[in-house]
């Protein structure tokens, strides 16, 4: 039996681990998809204390091997289930069922589709979610981007420093992000803003052609060799929702101590209400949510 089990490896399920082994807990750490959570498409991390630029790659590599190095146990697995038994809880997953005296829900948020036709045939083939990962692929060509907060913008700086113009869609009449990141995007000549709009249509034969993007007054068709969607993040609670409390848009209902309404089930990052969704923010909850379980144990000896 674990001490505790993680699910999710981003900033938060990784910190969460490092405290965790510190306290020399017997922990595992579970992850559907990959190491890192949505930092890993941040092309250049600014904000972070100690490191002044640092890509969202290196930062959640160094910190995955950080954890690996303290001896944690970490498998590729998908949580589809957990169960508060009396005495003890269980994480299901697709493979395996694990038994662990508490559990931190740090399985962070997705993507937000624009929920158009064919948007999810195209990803791939014109349609993407990750500019620092797919935009190289469109060097010199004309591409746009979807959305008005932080993760938009830097997403069409990015694309403005290898496409040859980037179109950036936003179905407000302002953006929704940091000061700083709005005055680089205007200060970019690539860049065309496209204020109270939004899209569509996607037209393809095999691939994306082109985007109808309509408007108050009238409606354009953009050809577009590629369109990067930014327009938020939808968290990853669904399979935990008949026990754990989700506030009306599917986050974990918690404060800034990181408990749920279930004793001994904590969560930590981008999935629970929260003011501030921010990669010093997962950090801090990752460290909050990891000594509260550690707590937890002790009062239950």
């Amino acid at each position: 039996m674990y001490d505790i089990i993680i699910i999710g490896a981003g900033p938060a399920g990784l910190t969460a681990a490092i405290y965790g082994k510190r306290n020399n807990k017997n922990l595992l750490v579970l992850e559907s998809k990959t190491y890192g959570g949505q930092i890993i498409t941040t092309s250049d991390i600014e904000n972070y204390p100690v490191e002044r630029h640092i890509s969202g790659y290196d930062f959640a590599t160094k910190l995955y091997n950080q954890v690996l190095d303290l001896g944690a146990e970490i498998k590729f697995e998908k949580a589809i289930d957990i169960k508060d038994n009396p005495d003890y809880k269980e994480v299901v997953t697709e493979k395996n069922t694990y038994k662990c005296k508490t559990i931190i829900l740090a399985t962070g948020a997705d993507n937000r589709t624009l929920g158009l036709d064919n948007e999810s045939d195209l990803v791939g083939k014109g349609v993407s979610y990750c500019a620092t990962c797919d935009g190289n692929l469109y060097k010199g060509k004309v591409v746009a981007v979807a959305g008005g907060g932080n993760t938009a913008l830097e997403e069409a700086i990015y694309l403005s420093n290898v496409c040859s113009k980037v179109y950036l869609i936003h179905r407000r009449d302002k953006f929704s992000g940091e000061v700083a990141l709005i005055k680089k995007v205007e200060k970019k000549d690539n860049i065309e803003i496209m204020f109270n709009s939004n899209i569509t249509k996607l037209n393809s034969k095999d691939v994306l052609e082109s985007i109808v993007v309509k408007n108050e007054t009238e409606e354009k068709t953009l050809e577009v060799s590629a369109l990067f969607i930014a327009v938020g993040r939808v968290p990853e609670n669904q399979n935990f929702q008949k026990l754990i409390d989700l506030d009306e848009r599917g986050y974990v209902i918690a404060d800034e101590s990181c408990h749920t309404n279930v004793d001994g089930i904590f969560v930590a990052g981008d999935n629970r209400t929260k003011s501030l969704r921010q990669l010093v923010t997962a950090t801090s909850d990752g460290a909050i949510a990891a000594t509260e379980a550690i707590k937890y144990i002790s009062n239950q000896k």
